[in-house]
């Protein structure tokens, strides 16, 4: 179940800094339900994301309610992005 969408990139400055894709809250449902059958602890989804030509694998992981992508430095410098940049991208998760 490939899911595609649209964010903003941010930094979250916590004590392990890192750059994030929030998930649009109509994304959030079909996230829930994934997460029932992939999930390893936590509500982490397991998944393959792939922005531009570049393709990854990480975890989505519950935030507030909703979910964020981690989005790794060799992607950002690969597909030259930066805070701020709208970002399209697919994930599947499993």
């Amino acid at each position: 179940m490939p899911l595609t969408f649209t964010a903003e990139l941010f930094h979250w400055r916590g004590p392990a800094p890192h750059y994030f894709l929030r998930v649009p809250a109509e994304l959030v449902t079909d996230l829930k339900d994934a997460a029932r059958f992939v999930t390893y602890g936590w509500g982490m989804i397991p998944c393959e994301a792939v922005v531009g030509e570049t393709r990854f694998r990480t975890s989505i992981f519950p935030k507030d309610g909703g979910y964020l992508l981690p989005v790794k430095v060799a992607v950002r410098r690969a597909e030259a992005l930066e805070e701020g940049q709208a970002v399209t991208v697919t994930v599947t998760p499993g």
